[in-house]
């Protein structure tokens, strides 16, 4: 409890309030999760369900202590930085009485918690100023002041007050004057014991009213209630005989300073919602009278667990699992693809086998037989005893059998599947630009780098090509007049080029009509993805570019 000190003055008795001793003690007393209450047991630490909607605490004086009074605070680490106190209140009123002394209103100034500043110790506590403005109500014809610890039963703490001045002010904005001046102002008379004139102290336990004072100037004394008693009340009050008198309409404005500590001193709960994952230990303090902490404390342990699709595990496994579901789709993505691959390629396989044995089929069945035609069409016309005429023709069918056994070798290298890659075709040019140049008696320069293995050329690519290149040197032949076929094959950058240059008279491109030779070329340039162009002046020659963008086989 409180301890009071007793010092006297000259005509005055003062008494001084300090912190007092804690009285019994705390406890945790249960803990509810979601509606279920938890067994305690001292020094276990709970494990809680995920997401818990609502944890309540219950707690208040230990049971072993039953009829003690202290207060207490809590908190809950983990979740909140500050202490806690369940807030009591204590008040100050003024009742007007009627003319019958019959109370006809009353104003109360609840006051709750504790004041900004609160050391545990009024000599050292600042006080807190206030001024409050109330209309007196009709009938009223006197009032009287109330300090009271009365409120909550479970409230306990100290309230003081000081300087406490009440002035009226009449509705007719005459000046204001001094309904009630301070009752420890030296011009007021004290009445025994040291107890202002006019002021008494009352409730259920009067001795818990007392009368605080630094020193012994007058005018610093102040009134406080120091309440340690859950079943009673004090007060401080003016002498309702003694009342006030006042006129309905007028305003009394109230001035005065105060400083107080209130807590309660009962059980209660305290309720968490929400609480997110994490390690909480809840911690309950108990404090004097006056509000200052002591070392009795007691706590509770507990821990509220990620809901399993917030663990690192589970993270871990869905983690594990997307990437054996993305191998396992990605080797059934490669295997159909290598499936696919690997059809194309039987496909591919069976085409080239055919391919294959169609062009030994024209080679060694129809080749031999235009080749038989040939031979004996030569020896007829070498016979004197035919007639000048027939040996005409039959020169006429030599040398059309002599074309059909080349056209049919073109046909029988174009189909072979084993000629399908650059440098077969390279060398199918050199010898068709020599044969075509020696027919035409004209001088052929051949430049062919060294061609890489790996460059595949379907037979389409090949056909088109060999076509595009012998169009272009039969126009030299027929239309050029020139001396000079240059062949210049090159490979850079993926793109297949092929140069075919003259010496002869030229032309100007833009104003010749194009025949057919041109658009053949271009036509055939385009089936297979290439470019052709002609460059070309009157008196310089031409040249002819047939270009074509070739993939390296993997």
């Amino acid at each position: 409890m409180a301890s009071v000190l007793l010092a006297v003055g000259p005509g005055l008795q003062v008494q001084s309030l300090r912190a007092g001793g804690t009285n019994g003690g705390v406890e945790i007393r249960s803990m509810v999760v979601d509606g279920t209450r938890l067994s305690l047991s001292p020094g276990e630490k709970l494990r809680l369900s995920p997401q818990p909607h609502t944890v309540l605490f219950q707690f208040g004086p230990a049971t072993k202590s039953a009829g003690t009074v202290a207060r207490f605070r809590f908190k809950l680490d983990g979740y909140e930085e500050q202490w806690r106190e369940y807030e009591g209140s204590m008040r100050l009123c003024i009742r007007f009485l009627d003319e019958t002394g019959d109370q006809v209103g009353e104003t109360v100034f609840k006051v709750a918690g504790q004041t900004s500043g609160w050391t545990g110790n009024l000599e050292t506590a600042a006080f807190m100023s206030r001024r409050e403005t109330l209309v007196v109500p009709p009938n009223a014809r006197s009032y009287w002041v109330v300090m009271s610890s009365a409120g909550p039963p479970a409230t306990v703490g100290v309230y003081c007050i000081r300087k406490l001045v009440i002035k009226s002010q009449p509705s007719n904005s005459a000046p204001p004057t001094v309904s009630l001046p301070w009752a420890f102002d030296s011009t007021t008379n004290q009445s025994a014991g040291g107890v202002p004139a006019g002021w008494m102290r009352d409730g259920l336990r009067p001795s818990m009213a007392s009368i605080f004072g630094t020193g012994l100037a007058p005018g610093n004394q102040s009134f406080a209630i120091v309440d340690d008693d859950l079943n009673g009340h004090a007060e401080w009050h003016t002498i309702k005989e003694m009342a006030r008198p006042v006129t309905p309409g007028d305003h009394l404005v109230l001035e005065w300073s105060e400083a107080y500590s209130f807590g309660l001193a009962e059980s209660v709960e305290i309720p968490y919602q929400a609480l997110p994952a994490g390690y909480y230990r809840f911690r309950l303090n108990q404090l004097s009278i006056l509000g200052i902490p002591t070392e009795t404390e007691t706590s509770l342990a507990f821990e509220v667990p990620l809901v399993f699709w917030r663990t690192p595990w589970f993270w871990v496994a869905i983690l594990t699992a997307l990437f054996a579901a993305g191998a396992g789709g990605w080797r059934i993505v490669v295997w159909r693809r290598m499936r696919h691959e690997l059809q194309v390629l039987e496909q591919q396989r069976a085409v080239d086998s055919e391919r294959l044995r169609i062009a030994q089929d024209i080679h060694d069945d129809l080749g031999a037989r235009v080749t038989q035609i040939s031979l004996l069409s030569a020896v007829a016309q070498g016979k004197t005893s035919l007639p000048e005429e027939a040996r005409a023709e039959f020169g006429k069918v030599s040398q059309m059998t002599r074309d059909l056994v080349s056209a049919l070798y073109e046909t029988v290298w174009a189909v072979n599947p084993e000629n399908d890659n650059l440098d077969a075709l390279a060398n199918f040019l050199c010898q068709m630009g020599n044969q075509l140049c020696s027919q035409a008696q004209l001088r052929c320069r051949l430049e062919v780098p060294e061609a890489p293995p790996n460059i595949p050329l379907s037979s389409q690519v090949r056909h088109n090509l060999i076509m595009a290149v012998k169009e272009a040197v039969h126009n030299v032949i027929k239309h050029a007049r020139a001396s000079e076929v240059r062949l210049r094959i090159t490979f850079e950058s993926s793109v297949l080029s092929v140069y075919i240059q003259d010496d002869g008279r030229g032309f100007d491109p833009s104003a010749c009509p194009p025949g057919n030779g041109l658009s053949n070329l271009d036509r055939r340039m385009k089936d297979i993805g290439g470019k052709f162009t002609i460059e070309s002046r009157p008196g310089v020659g031409a040249v002819v570019l047939l270009r074509l963008p070739v993939a390296t086989a993997p």
